[in-house]
C-alpha cells in the first residue's frame, strides 16, 4: 500500500464502487444513491426524481451535502464533502444515463421527473486499503507477530469546490 493517498487513486477506486449514502446539510437524512464520476472537474452526478426530499431540498438552491461509501470489496471507505445543486446540463444527463437510470423514467431522458443533482466535492476523507483479503491476512500476522497490521492508507483530500 502506497504511504501517500492521491487524488488518482481515490477517482480511481471510486470508479468501481456502485452507491453510497448521500445527504444533505448537517443531519440530513442520508439516502441511497448511485453516483457517476466526473474527475477532471472533481463532481460526482446523481439522477433523481423530482419529488424525492433530495431534489425537494435542493429546489432552493445549493446546500452542503456529505456522501458516504464504501467498496464492496473493501478497498474504499470514504466521507466525500461537497456542494450539492440541480442541474440542467442536458448534455451531462444523456452521458451519464445509464440503464439503471433508464428503468425508473419511462420516458428516458425526456422525462418531466428527471432530476440531475450535481455534487461539487470540496473535501474527501478517504480510508484506501488493499481488500478484505489482505486485511484479515494482517490481522492473523499481527496476532502471530504482535506487529501492528498495515491496513492500508487514510488521509484527506481536498478539492476546489
Amino acid at each position: 500500500m502506497p504511504d501517500t493517498l492521491t487524488r488518482n487513486d481515490f477517482w480511481t477506486r471510486l470508479e468501481g464502487v456502485q452507491a453510497g449514502m448521500l445527504s444533505l446539510g448537517a443531519g440530513g437524512r442520508p439516502v441511497p444513491m448511485s453516483h457517476y464520476v466526473d474527475p477532471e472537474s472533481d463532481t460526482l452526478w446523481f439522477i433523481t426524481a423530482r419529488g424525492t426530499d433530495l431534489a425537494g431540498g435542493l429546489a432552493s438552491g445549493a446546500r452542503q451535502a456529505r456522501y458516504i461509501l464504501a467498496s464492496g470489496d473493501g478497498r474504499l471507505y470514504a466521507r466525500v464533502d461537497g456542494t450539492a445543486s440541480l442541474s440542467q446540463d442536458e448534455a451531462k444527463l444523456r452521458e451519464i444515463w445509464s440503464a439503471v437510470a433508464d428503468a425508473w423514467f419511462e420516458e428516458g431522458t425526456d422525462d418531466a421527473d428527471v432530476a440531475l443533482v450535481r455534487l461539487d466535492l470540496s473535501e474527501a476523507e478517504v480510508w484506501a486499503t488493499s481488500g478484505s483479503l489482505r486485511f484479515l491476512y494482517e490481522i492473523a500476522k499481527a496476532n502471530v507477530t504482535g506487529a501492528r497490521p498495515d491496513t492500508g492508507t487514510h488521509g484527506v483530500l481536498a478539492f476546489a469546490a
